[in-house]
C-alpha cells in the first residue's frame, strides 16, 4: 500500500488565497513596524495602559504569575519550539525520506530567528521597566521572539499535518494545541511585563507572514 509522500500533496493548492493572505499579513506587519519605530502616540499610550494593568494583575496574583513563568520559560520557550521542529525534521527524513521538505522546515524556522533578531537590533525598542518586576528578559522588545517563533513553528507544523489528511480528532486537537500555544505565549509575555502588547502582535503578524511565504515557496518549488 502506497503512502503519499510529504513532498507530493494529495490535493491541488490554492495559490491565490495564500498569496492574498501573505500580502495582507506583510502589509499589516510593515504598518505596525512603522508605527512602533515612529513611536506613534496612540499606540504607545495603548501599550502603556495594557502593560500597567497586566503588571498590576501579575503582582497581585503570584500563583498565576509563577505558572505563566513556567509556561513561557519551558513549554513555549523558543528553544522548546526549535527542539520540536528538529524532531519533526528528523521524522520527515527518517520515515518519509522527505529531504527537501525537512530542509525547507529547518531553513524557515532559522530564517524566522534571523528576521526577529535583525528587527530587534534595527528597531531597538526598550522593554517595559518596573520598580517591582516579576520577570526579566534580554535584548530589545520588538518583535516578540517567543510569539514569532511559536507562530512560525506551529503554523508550519499544522500545514504539514494537514497534507497528511489526518483524522478529524487529531486535526482538531492539533489546531487547539497550536492556537493555545501561540495565543498563550503572547499573553504570558505581556502578563510578565517583559513585552508591550504591540510586540506580541508584531511577532504574530511577522510569524504568520513567514509561514504564508514559506507555504508559497514549498508549493512552487517542492510540490
Amino acid at each position: 500500500m502506497h503512502t503519499p509522500s510529504v513532498d507530493s500533496p494529495p490535493r491541488p493548492p490554492d495559490h491565490r488565497r495564500t498569496v492574498r493572505a501573505a500580502a495582507a499579513l506583510a502589509a499589516s506587519s510593515v504598518l505596525l513596524l512603522v508605527l512602533v519605530a515612529a513611536e506613534w502616540g496612540p499606540l504607545i499610550a495603548l501599550d502603556g495602559d495594557v502593560a500597567r494593568t497586566s503588571h498590576r494583575w501579575a503582582v497581585d496574583g503570584p500563583g498565576t504569575t509563577q505558572a505563566f513563568r513556567i509556561l513561557t520559560d519551558w513549554v513555549w520557550d523558543p528553544w522548546t519550539m526549535r527542539i520540536l521542529c528538529t524532531a519533526v525534521v528528523v521524522w520527515l527524513v527518517w520515515r518519509h525520506r522527505a529531504w527537501w521538505t525537512a530542509l525547507w522546515l529547518a531553513v524557515t524556522v532559522a530564517l524566522g530567528t534571523l528576521v526577529q533578531q535583525s528587527l530587534k537590533a534595527a528597531v531597538g525598542r526598550a522593554r517595559p521597566v518596573w520598580p517591582d518586576p516579576v520577570d526579566s528578559a534580554h535584548y530589545a522588545a520588538f518583535p516578540s521572539g517567543h510569539a514569532m517563533t511559536a507562530t512560525v513553528v506551529c503554523g508550519l507544523l499544522l500545514w504539514l499535518l494537514h497534507r497528511y489528511e489526518p483524522a478529524r480528532t487529531l486535526w482538531r486537537t492539533a489546531v487547539a494545541v497550536a492556537v493555545i500555544s501561540v495565543v498563550g505565549v503572547g499573553l504570558t509575555r505581556v502578563w510578565l511585563g517583559v513585552h508591550w502588547a504591540s510586540d506580541i502582535v508584531g511577532g504574530w503578524l511577522l510569524g504568520a507572514t513567514l509561514v504564508a511565504l514559506a507555504v508559497l515557496a514549498h508549493r512552487r518549488w517542492l510540490a
